[in-house]
């Protein structure tokens, strides 16, 4: 058994190094296989720095040398063609084959380094060949690319000059010389253009070509917006500034005040920015003169809504100016009189100076009403203030005298309504007497075996409260929030005893109609009997809700729907238990 232990532990770490072994040895070939894959793709990348455009490129400009600054251009581009050829691929080159040595010798940690500075030498290098390309392109695919953006704003310039040209020339009055000589640039910018393209000096074609760009864009602008310009400076604005003036002199004539507009100061300051955008106009710099001009004409339109403003002012300042001191000397008068009333209402209805405090808080606001009024009108006569302040300091004032006479109706009708309140609880006493003496000659119109305590009890509540009503009424002074509170106690406590009253009645008439009803059936119907036997004992202990129920209860055995038919023959009951 040893033995065997023995040759199976063997055979196990056999298998283990050979599995080890063999693990270590797929991980090798794995690694040296990617190791392989990246070199590829780094060769492939290294094969691509040199571009064929570039040679291609660089011939078309050889081509074109006829002048010493494109020789000059040339000679540089092959100077760093041959340092890419020559130099950095031969050196991204050389790392290459040292990786090889590396990857040969199993030196994978210096692999992976001179992996990373391969890929940066080899990206560096691309992006100076794609420079040097694109630098070169500039020459040999600027004629074509210039000749398009010139012949676009040729036929833009043409376009331009036959507006020019069928417009009416009046309306440029100002800068016609100065779009002349603009013309005259142009055509002399495109004589440049083709000498220039003539002898290649791209040089100056791309110089050329802008200032051609900005003049010819530069003259659309011009062309289109210089009449509304001229129009706006020379005509619109000048008669918005006369026909300003002549309504600001009448204004002021009409003794209206109008210097918070500053009319004279922004004309003055109006005509100045004119004259400036004439002097850029000349140039031909037109850059926010549309904008300024109109911002100007809408300034005096703004002006006319003021004028207007203030005249509809005056107007209204005109008409507050006699009902705001009519209104104060009407609501002084009442106050006045109310004041005189104060000590009899007060001992009357025992009211406290509280109670009447808004009487003296009113009087008080009416003066200071008064005082604002003749501050506005010194204001007005000394011609401090525009009507359109006025007329708001006569609203403000109108407002406080309207919320004044609000309250001062409001307290005529509070105070008035205590003598109302008198009056009506009087009414109401008589009411609830006559409530009181329905419900007593209500409750004796039917024979009933005996009146239930309930009836009693609410009908001594309602005498006293009727008689504590009648005790407040008699009383001097009157105090009408306790007067009311036993009005309506006293009506509520009468109503409720009728009502009592009522449906007591009401309900031992369905009871005994039910028992009368139900007497035919006593002598077939033992149950029935009996029920209405316990009915009747019921109904003379004065328990008529019950008694109904049980005959109502003994019925249903013979006539289910009795209930209904009592219901339907006394439809105005209500509040009777199911």
């Amino acid at each position: 058994m040893d033995n065997i232990m023995s040759l199976i532990s063997v055979i196990y770490f056999i298998i283990t190094i050979i599995t080890i072994a063999v693990i270590v040895f797929l991980t090798l070939k794995k690694k040296k296989r990617s190791y392989d894959d990246t070199i590829i793709e780094l060769e492939r990348n290294k094969n691509l720095i040199i571009s064929g455009n570039i040679l291609s490129e660089l011939n078309k400009v050889e081509s074109l040398i006829n002048n010493k600054e494109l020789e000059e251009k040339y000679n540089y581009w092959k100077t760093i063609f041959k340092e890419i050829k020559d130099k950095d691929v031969v050196e991204i080159t050389d790392k290459l084959i040292n990786v090889e040595d590396y990857l040969a010798n199993k030196k994978y940690k210096e692999v992976d380094q001179i992996l990373c500075n391969i890929e940066y030498d080899i990206f560096m290098a691309k992006a100076k060949s794609q420079r040097l390309l694109n630098d070169i392109e500039e020459i040999t695919l600027s004629e074509e690319r210039n000749r398009e953006i010139v012949t676009k704003l040729k036929t833009d310039y043409r376009t331009i000059y036959l507006q020019f040209n069928n417009s009416n020339k009046n309306d440029y009055s100002l800068i016609l010389n100065t779009l002349e000589l603009q013309f005259e640039n142009v055509d002399k910018l495109f004589s440049a253009f083709e000498i220039a393209m003539e002898n290649n000096v791209y040089s100056e074609v791309g110089k050329i070509v802008k200032a051609l760009d900005d003049t010819i864009g530069n003259l659309k602008v011009v062309i289109e917006e210089a009449p509304s310009i001229i129009l706006m400076g020379e005509k619109m604005i000048p008669a918005r500034i006369k026909d300003i003036k002549k309504q600001a002199d009448k204004l002021v004539k009409d003794d209206f005040n109008i210097d918070y507009l500053k009319v004279d100061y922004n004309i003055t300051e109006s005509e100045k920015k004119v004259r400036d955008i004439f002097d850029r106009l000349k140039v031909l710099n037109l850059e926010d003169s549309i904008f300024e001009l109109r911002t100007i004409l809408d300034y005096f339109d703004r002006l006319y809504q003021d004028f207007e403003k203030e005249r509809l002012a005056k107007k209204v300042f005109d008409d507050y100016l006699r009902a705001v001191i009519l209104k104060c000397k009407e609501l002084n008068t009442t106050v006045a009189g109310l004041q005189n009333k104060l000590a009899d209402i007060k001992y009357s209805y025992d009211l406290t100076d509280d109670d009447v405090k808004i009487i003296e808080e009113l009087a008080k606001e009416i003066r200071t009403c008064e005082e604002q009024y003749n501050k506005t009108l010194a204001s007005f006569r000394a011609k401090e203030q525009p009507y359109s302040r006025l007329s708001k300091e006569m609203e403000k004032i109108n407002i406080r005298l309207i919320k004044a006479e609000e309250k001062l109706d409001y307290t005529r009708r509070s105070l008035g309504s205590l003598k109302e309140d008198e009056i009506r609880a009087r009414e109401q006493q008589d009411a609830i007497k006559n409530i009181m003496k329905q419900t007593r000659e209500h409750i004796g119109s039917y024979k009933l075996p005996i009146i239930p305590q309930e009836f009693y009890t609410e009908f001594q509540e309602a005498n006293e409260a009727l008689k504590e009503m009648t005790i407040e009424l008699e009383k001097k002074p009157i105090s009408i929030s306790i007067l009311n509170t036993r009005v309506d106690t006293a009506r509520d406590l009468a109503l409720k005893v009728y009502n009592t009253a009522y449906t007591t009645i009401k309900r031992a008439s369905m009871a005994e109609n039910a028992i009368v009803y139900g007497n035919r059936f006593r002598a077939v119907n033992k149950e029935i009997n009996n029920g209405l036997t316990r009915a009747e004992h019921l109904f003379y202990k004065g328990l008529f809700n019950e008694a109904l129920k049980e005959a109502i209860k003994s019925l249903n055995v013979v006539e289910p729907g009795i209930k209904d038919k009592l219901l339907e023959e006394y439809r105005e009951e209500y509040g009777i238990e199911e």
